[in-house]
């Protein structure tokens, strides 16, 4: 069987408003209000492709802890965002998805903005059944922060 291009609408509005930071902007918050609860985190897409999602978080109270460090569960909310919208532009138009599981694992303190990155490689073989994407959540500096295992359950659309 032969890979059918995600038919995403967020792909689709990307494709409209992703060539430039104001667009961006407009972009990220339209995600937010289909999926409210990532507002709380106040994520801004930089990067948008099959196979390849980086989410920017900023450093703000926000999402802050008692030690000023980005909040554990702030970084669990742009690791989930960045999986699923990946996984959305990426999975063949002819599945769909849902989040079933996370492993998470805190490399260091988060002492500055973030970016989580989900890269799916070979993304137009996935199947039906249960997938890991892994997510990256990256400092200023570059160095991980923190990591996400995200488990996808994708199965054939009704």
């Amino acid at each position: 069987m032969s890979y059918q291009a995600s038919r995403s609408m967020a792909l689709n509005l990307w494709g409209k408003l992703g060539s430039n930071p104001i667009g961006r902007t407009l972009f990220s918050k339209a995600v937010c209000f289909k999926a409210p609860y990532f507002a709380s985190i106040h994520p801004y897409f930089h990067r948008l492709e099959p196979g390849l999602v980086e989410v920017h978080v900023k450093k703000r109270r926000s999402v802050t802890n008692h030690i000023n460090t980005v909040h554990a569960i702030a970084m669990c909310n742009a690791a989930e965002l960045a999986a699923g919208t990946c996984l959305d532009v990426s999975l063949d138009a002819r599945y769909r998805w849902i989040p079933v599981g996370m492993e998470v694992k805190y490399q260091k303190m988060a002492k500055t903005n973030l970016r989580a990155v989900c890269e799916i490689a070979n993304y137009q073989n996935l199947q039906e059944g249960d997938h890991v994407l892994p997510v990256s959540v990256l400092d200023t500096q570059g160095v991980e922060v923190f990591n996400a295992q995200i488990k996808m359950k994708v199965s054939a659309r009704k």
